[in-house]
């Protein structure tokens, strides 16, 4: 059994999407960033750096049991534990890699400041704004490219795939529109159309 704490945010969606596609017995623990419940020592212990997602794997290798917190780290994990989604090709493995980490560490940290700014804050800072939004609308530029040429980021679908969806489905779809970025949006409808993504994003436990 897998315990995943998370919360209703881009990254807090994608171990849930990644549990979902690969069937493993899971239990989704609500962490309330919007009262600061990712700040109580209990949790801290889990994740060093207050951070959702984490998780508790009861059944890791060799019966032990692992903690992990940081979103690319655990669809990682989960891939390696599984084997699916996760190619174990080393070149195709190397592509997923190339972007698991593009997404993880620069597509959703600058698509979370795109929502600081243009959506949450309640400061208005217009150059910040214009800042994020042409770098939500250059990275979105970056993904149709390369989605041009291929089905999915990394080959097949895979965690390199789900890293993005969720900011491109929060930012790319309601935020900015996705009528410039054909090949995002042809690749967020095939991935949004997956029974296991549509459980992923269903209600959220209360």
């Amino acid at each position: 059994m897998i315990d995943c704490y998370t919360w209703t945010t881009d990254n807090g969606y994608k171990p849930r999407m990644m549990l979902e596609e690969t069937g493993l017995p899971h239990r989704i623990i609500p962490v309330n960033i919007r009262e600061k419940a990712q700040m109580k020592p209990e949790f801290m212990k889990i994740s060093p750096g207050h951070k959702i997602p984490a998780i508790v794997d009861h059944d890791g290798p060799g019966g032990a049991t692992v903690t992990m917190c940081e979103t690319g780290a655990i669809l990682k994990y989960l891939g390696e534990k599984t084997g699916k989604f996760y190619p174990a090709d080393p070149v195709t493995r190397a592509k997923v890699d190339q972007w698991l980490f593009y997404g993880s560490a620069t597509f959703t940290t600058l698509a979370q400041q795109f929502g600081h700014w243009t959506i949450r804050s309640p400061v208005k800072a217009p150059p910040a704004q214009e800042f994020y939004d042409a770098n939500l609308r250059d990275m979105l530029g970056i993904l149709d490219r390369h989605l041009a040429d291929n089905e999915y980021f990394g080959g097949a679908y895979s965690i390199a795939d789900m890293t993005m969806y969720s900011d491109v489905h929060i930012h790319g779809v309601n935020d900015i529109g996705l009528k410039d970025y054909a090949n995002v949006k042809r690749w967020h409808d095939a991935i949004e159309a997956r029974p296991a993504v549509q459980r992923a994003w269903g209600p959220f436990p209360s």
